[in-house]
């Protein structure tokens, strides 16, 4: 039954699964645009998304064989493979089972916290009288309920029928007249096992008084229930007829003097609205020009709700609560909804991708998270398009880069990303991060630019946030500014900050306690700026200039087609008059330099790809390495990355390691600190943002000829 599904999860045969991304490309289509969204189901071939017909085909032939009735990918907002079976089309309805969780109890939840109307830190007792001297149920919280963590005990018993329970949880199925419903069973008659929030118990009666909750709330509302609420507020908008879709048992109990319709099971969508559903959350609430969902509560329903379970509000979420995958092979940010017989609806923000399979169980001897595991979502892993090729040939340098495996990466400061790293005169590393709280003990308030010092080795870091009223930024994504670029030169540190119409220069001389701003912004180009970096406050420099990279675009959202490059003289860095740019390599392979922006050429190409850069001097084999963020919609949890080695900070550029797809998330920009550089030459440390942390990684380099520089 479902209701064994978190201990199944965790498996001893599940955890024995090595945890890792299988081969995805990018698309090569774009999502459809905003405001043009058809009702008919935009569709498209397989392989114009990056994905292998013949691989989808095979995936089919063995869901057919289990009892499979719809199988449909998504992915970019269009249908790029769909079958049905047993008289099934992309509209014909099918039942949901405790899928209907996620799509009844999950978005009514969603669309009552975005309103206001109530939290997830709610007492239940709030909204049911009854409770609130009940020293056992008093205290249990919304969120306790969407998760299964309330203690409430569920209604089911591993294999007994619904039809043979004996007592109140045969009742619970059989829709019986108020006041033996199932909504009065489950505030009256389930018992709790443990203290609410303690450990996990699947509950149908505790996600049946979740929307009681829901339902008491929108008492003053238009939408007095939540069939009506979804109705409105989200089918009517997606364009979703009723012919399509029912939730409830098609039933609604007055108890209390509240409309409550189901939300534990009695739901039927079709293959259609269900892919209109996964469009939505993939676009974060919105559809066309109707925001439906804010961004954030889309974001806090399919992140961990800190509970002893993989939940979400009302969604299951790929990652336990030990940090271990669900799906191993599915990227960290995947959520889904899962019901008896294995309906299962699938989203991955970070692949813009959904997968539904509806049908009967698929096999009778198996759980259901470990038949979907291994039938629908690994093999769907490996049905993308190999991996595409780097843009430079083979480095005669580095060989080779190893990477030490996935699970020694330490990761620190959850939820803050960026990291741009410079070795100062105090011998600390200085870094920069956004969209998060820092190091623990973490800052109160979210920060769109904080500033740390690092201190120590990456086996045994002591890092600590700097606060700094001069310097310190508000504002979520491209509505803050962030850094982008960090460097020391003769004990003052600079910053490069984007977000910034196009970018600004920051500096401070006192270690980041303050900062100065300057008055002048690169307005052209450079919109995400970055230091080359050397050793200990810019020590080991080529020479008396300070070096700036970019991609050539205005922002740094998106993917240009090349990076471009300026210097300066180091005594004149905060002069916009001093500023030079690179233009081309002359007959002699030297670089030619302009003061003017406008006559700025390319020192790093590849047509559409060039993303988030850093670049570093690794003294021991006298080369460059530019680091660059590759193909992927999330990187934070999935996609590639590529290091690219050079005599010069212009090139010429060749490859020392590329993937499209790293076995965990390369993060939005990634580095090797030179201080983290072994004086042979064999080792570093790569600096990332993967997961939304502070994460590092060591790096073995192998050199042709297999001997250190």
């Amino acid at each position: 039954m479902i209701a064994t599904f978190f201990r199944l999860s965790r498996s001893s045969a599940l955890r024995r699964l090595a945890v890792g991304i299988l081969a995805v490309s990018c698309a090569v289509a774009s999502p459809v645009r905003a405001g043009t969204f058809p009702v008919e189901f935009p569709t498209a071939s397989p392989e114009t998304h990056g994905l292998v017909s013949e691989k989808l085909d095979a995936i089919w032939s063995g869901l057919e064989q289990r009892h499979t009735k719809i199988f449909v990918v998504m992915r970019n907002d269009r249908i790029v493979y769909e079958r049905y079976a047993g008289g099934y089309t992309r509209t014909k309805p099918h039942y949901t089972a405790s899928l209907a969780k996620a799509l009844v109890g999950g978005l009514s939840l969603m669309l009552a916290i975005d309103d206001g109307r109530i939290d997830p830190a709610d007492p239940a007792s709030r909204y049911i009288p009854q409770w609130r001297d009940d020293p056992a149920k008093r205290e249990i919280t919304l969120a306790q309920l969407a998760t299964h963590t309330s203690g409430i005990e569920d209604a089911n018993e591993d294999g007994v029928p619904h039809r043979l329970l004996p007592g109140w949880k045969g009742d619970f199925w059989k829709g019986l007249p108020v006041p033996n419903d199932p909504f009065t069973l489950s505030r009256d008659r389930a018992p709790v096992l443990f203290t609410p929030g303690s450990q996990y118990h699947y509950s149908n009666p505790g996600i049946a008084m979740l929307t009681y909750c829901v339902t008491a709330a929108l008492r003053d509302t238009p939408h007095r229930n939540v069939r009506s609420l979804l109705k409105h507020r989200v089918m009517d908008p997606l364009e979703i007829p009723e012919t399509e879709w029912s939730v409830g048992y098609d039933t609604t109990y007055d108890v209390d003097g509240l409309p409550l319709v189901g939300s534990w099971g009695g739901a039927a969508f079709s293959a259609n609205a269900t892919a209109r559903l996964g469009r939505l959350l993939l676009h974060k609430g919105d559809w066309d020009e109707t925001t439906v969902f804010s961004q954030d509560i889309v974001a806090r329903a399919r992140r961990s709700a800190g509970l002893p379970s993989n939940s979400g509000l009302g969604w299951w979420i790929n990652i336990r609560p030990d940090f271990t995958r669900v799906f191993p092979t599915a990227p960290a940010d995947s959520f889904w909804g899962l019901g008896a017989g294995g309906q299962f609806f699938l989203v991955i923000p970070s692949l813009n991708l959904v997968a539904i399979r509806y049908g009967e169980r698929m096999e009778s001897d198996r759980e259901l998270i470990d038949s979907v595991r291994d039938h629908v979502v690994a093999p769907l892993m490996q049905a993308f398009a190999p991996q595409s090729h780097p843009p430079y040939p083979p480095s005669q340098v580095i060989r080779r880069i190893e990477w030490a495996p996935a699970d020694t990466i330490v990761r620190q400061a959850p939820g803050s990303d960026n990291w741009p790293m410079t070795w100062a005169d105090d011998d600390a590393l200085y870094t920069a991060y956004g969209d998060g709280n820092g190091f623990a003990p973490l800052v109160p308030d979210k920060l769109s630019l904080g500033f740390a010092k690092i201190d120590g080795s990456p086996g045994n870091l002591r890092a600590e946030n700097i606060r700094t009223a001069t310097g310190e930024q508000l504002g979520d994504g491209r509505h803050g500014k962030k850094a982008s670029g960090i460097l020391m030169v003769d004990g003052v540190l600079y910053l490069w900050v984007r977000n910034a119409a196009n970018s600004q220069l920051a500096w401070s001389a006192d270690h980041g306690k303050t900062w100065t701003w300057s008055e002048w912004k690169f307005t052209e180009s450079f919109g995400a700026p970055s230091f080359l970096n050397f050793g200990r406050n810019y020590a080991g420099a080529r020479d008396d200039y300070v070096y700036v990279y970019s991609t050539d675009a205005d922002t740094a959202y998106v993917r240009a087609d090349r990076l471009v490059l300026a210097r300066v003289p180091k005594k004149r860095i905060r002069e916009r008059d001093a500023y030079e740019f690179f233009v081309r390599l002359d007959a002699h392979g030297d670089p030619v330099w302009s003061s003017s922006i406008a006559d700025r050429g390319g020192v790093f190409t590849n047509p559409g790809a060039v993303y988030r850069t850093q670049v570093t001097y690794h003294a021991p084999s006298k080369r460059y390495l530019l680091n660059t963020i590759g193909r992927g919609n999330d990187t934070r949890f999935h996609g590639g990355f590529g290091i690219y080695d050079a005599p010069n900070p212009w090139g010429p550029w060749t490859t020392a390691f590329f993937t499209d797809n790293w076995d965990v998330g390369p993060g939005e920009t990634n580095s090797f600190p030179t201080k983290w550089m072994s004086a042979d030459g064999r080792t570093a440390w790569l600096v990332f943002s993967g997961d939304d942390h502070f994460s590092t990684r060591k790096a073995t380099f192998h050199y042709a000829g297999d001997s250190a520089p």
